[in-house]
């Protein structure tokens, strides 16, 4: 079987880009609206887990069963 590469099956038109999350820069702004509920944080959290399930909202990121895990007390 030959392995076909990313770069020699689909060439120059694609590119692939990324940098560091800024997330630190908006936390204080944006969870106190997520916690009164005023905020949406659908966009971001796609699973909620109780503090007590913590390290469960870990493992569904690291098997990649979640991309963000809002943690609630």
């Amino acid at each position: 079987m030959t392995h076909i590469g990313f770069r020699s099956l689909f060439g120059p038109n694609v590119t692939l880009t990324g940098g560091p999350a800024p997330a630190r820069t908006y936390f204080q702004t944006l969870m106190p609206a997520i916690l009164d509920g005023t905020g949406e944080p659908g966009k971001v959290f796609d699973r909620t887990v109780a503090l007590e399930d913590t390290p469960d909202g870990y493992k569904a990121m690291n098997e990649r069963a979640a991309l963000k895990v809002l943690v609630r007390p």
